[in-house]
């Protein structure tokens, strides 16, 4: 379960994030929901994943499915570049967790 909660604090961290983007475009009630309550609920995830797994590695995992969750939502929703570089980067940060994962 512990892994679940992990996994869900990165989604709601990219959550996070796309609130602060928006927030930059228009300041809403929406944005600012998606902001606080993205990174709230992330953190509260992260704390449950703590109470089983060391600390380092769940915030690693959780830094590495934000930023390639970023990423992603940049590319996909947001006309960010989508080089060849940029994505064999992604694809390395995701490598590194799902090797966490494999070791822990």
């Amino acid at each position: 379960m512990s892994w679940l909660f992990v996994i869900l604090a990165g989604m709601l961290e990219v959550v996070g994030v796309v609130g602060i983007s928006e927030l930059n475009k228009r300041v809403s009630a929406r944005s600012i929901l998606m902001l606080g309550g993205g990174f709230l609920a992330s953190f509260i995830f992260m704390s449950l994943a703590m109470k089983d797994l060391p600390m380092g590695t769940v915030y690693a995992v959780w830094t590495g499915i934000g930023t390639v969750g970023s990423a992603l939502v940049g590319i996909l929703f947001y006309k960010e570049p989508r080089t060849p570089l940029r994505l064999f980067f992604m694809a390395l940060v995701l490598a590194s967790v799902i090797g966490l994962k494999l070791i822990g």
